[in-house]
């Protein structure tokens, strides 16, 4: 029987939810991979999308879908369908759900409760480092006139600084605070400085709710490119106004 373990937050209006690892077909080494991208059987990876998104009574016709390119491009979707060449997309239509991939990147989803506007975003190191967070807050504010103070985030599971070790050269293009020594090697905050940047806009402390878990050292629960290179699947996290 194949299992769903679904991570996020449902009210009457607003959806969200995190695919992980956990299911899919028994043979398969991505697992719940729900990516066409990795070179997963696509039988199986329709067959995760069905399951994830029958559990939450979402149609894929309602999709909307960025095709990734780790830039700090966020678009309008006023509409379902695939979203070239950005990592973000924002909308006030209901049943208009907005989808981000992740495998240690991390998705990022934004509610204002007063213009009633969604933000998806997905951000890497390069997204992180180019403020995606912060122009997914600005297109809600210039598209819909969006008040920061009005808005609540979630940041999801992701690499975590435990586990993120990168070059010097990167750690030189993030802010010191967001760097740590650990083993003779530099790790990387991602978290923390998306977390930055939110607080930067105006997005009140007590309104963004940052996840503790690491995809890297979760191995049962997450997929990891870090971790297991090509063999790595891809979560899929969702965010939209149910009505």
């Amino acid at each position: 029987m194949r299992t769903l373990r679904p991570v996020g937050f449902n009210s009457s209006t607003l959806l969200t939810a995190l695919s992980t690892r956990v299911g899919g077909p028994p043979d398969s080494p991505f697992g719940m991979n729900l990516s066409f991208n990795v070179g997963d059987d696509p039988a199986n990876v329709q067959a995760n999308r069905d399951a994830f998104f029958n559990a939450l009574r979402i149609k894929q016709e309602e999709l909307a879908i960025p095709r990734q390119v780790h830039s700090s491009t966020v678009v309008r979707a006023d509409s379902p369908g695939a979203y070239a060449d950005c990592d973000a997309l924002v909308t006030d239509k209901p049943r208009v759900f907005l989808c981000v991939t992740t495998a240690d990147c991390i998705p990022s989803f934004i509610y204002e409760k007063e213009k009633r506007v969604i933000a998806a975003i997905h951000s890497g190191w390069r997204g992180t480092v180019a403020a995606i967070a912060v122009q997914g807050v600005h297109k809600m504010v210039e598209e819909y006139g969006a008040d920061p103070k009005a808005m609540y985030a979630y940041i999801g599971p992701a690499a975590s600084v435990c586990c993120y070790a990168v070059s010097a050269d990167l750690a030189s293009r993030f802010e010191p605070r967001f760097v740590r020594e650990m083993g003779g090697n530099l790790h990387v905050d991602l978290k923390g400085t998306v977390l930055s940047q939110l607080l930067s806009v105006g997005i009140p402390p007590a309104a963004i709710d940052i996840s503790p878990l690491c995809t890297i050292s979760e191995v049962g629960l997450f997929h990891s490119f870090r971790r297991d290179g090509a063999r790595s699947g891809r979560m899929m996290g969702v965010i939209g106004l149910i009505r």
